[in-house]
């Protein structure tokens, strides 16, 4: 058989069965006069094998160890194997499905800032009437980047601590006054009053705990430090300032 003859009788393609020659899975057949491949059916034979277990979902390098004569596993450790690997993604896939049904079901799941966690979807629900506040439109984003960038851990952790401050009594309230004082910093300057007052009204709404105490103060940190950047320079400084409250009375 020639290349063609021989790909097309196990269907795959002609590329395939050149990428097994150079892998070492399917034995390179002697060659005519002419110079073309001679195959035979024992070559037909290997390379349909090649195809059942592949479509099992068996990687190239798994291939080879069942097709190996005296080396490597056999066929019934390496298929138990891809079983238990295949159960571990079907238990991912069903998690990841029951966490898109929660967000599709919750309104802010799938907001702008989406999709988040069930949990940060709660918190935005609680705040979703702000929608004319830049500030509270920021700080969203600000959560949802920091969901994404934390670790597991440390994301449930401050997801926890933050929906405590807005679930508490008069917490939404709160959360309201200070982003319209920090809304009424933009384009005033850094010595205006009122960038104490939004000073204060954010340090009362910071939780125990949300930031480390190393990092506080820390003017060399970068997120900080984008923060900053990304905000007019009297919500900026209303920012320091908060912060500065906030090591003071850990002190």
């Amino acid at each position: 058989m020639r290349i063609g003859e021989l790909a097309a009788a196990v269907g795959v393609t002609t590329r395939a069965v050149r990428h097994y020659h150079h892998l070492g899975l399917l034995p390179e057949p002697e060659r005519l006069g002419n110079g073309y491949r001679d195959y035979t059916l024992r070559h037909a034979v290997v390379l349909a094998r090649i195809r059942r277990l592949t479509e099992l979902g068996l990687g190239l390098a798994e291939v080879r160890d069942v097709l190996a004569d005296d080396a490597g596993k056999d066929l019934a450790e390496v298929l138990a194997e891809l079983d238990e690997d295949l159960a571990r993604q079907e238990e991912a896939i069903r998690e990841r499905r029951a966490r898109l049904r929660t967000l599709l079901e919750s309104e802010g799941g799938t907001a702008a800032e989406g999709p988040v966690s069930p949990e940060l979807a709660a918190l935005f629900r609680d705040t979703a009437h702000l929608t004319d506040s830049p500030m509270a439109a920021k700080d969203r984003e600000i959560l949802a980047l920091i969901e994404t960038s934390a670790p597991p851990e440390e994301r449930k952790r401050l997801m926890g601590l933050m929906s405590g401050v807005v679930g508490a009594p008069g917490g939404t309230e709160r959360a309201m006054t200070v982003y319209r004082l920090l809304d009424e910093l933009e384009g005033i300057g850094t010595d205006d009053p009122r960038v104490d007052e939004a000073a204060r009204a954010l340090a009362e709404c910071v939780p125990a705990g949300l930031l480390p105490e190393d990092a506080v103060l820390d003017e060399s940190n970068s997120f900080l430090a984008a923060l900053y950047a990304d905000c007019a320079p009297a919500q900026a400084e209303a920012f320091r300032r908060a912060l500065r409250i906030v090591a003071e009375g850990r002190a």
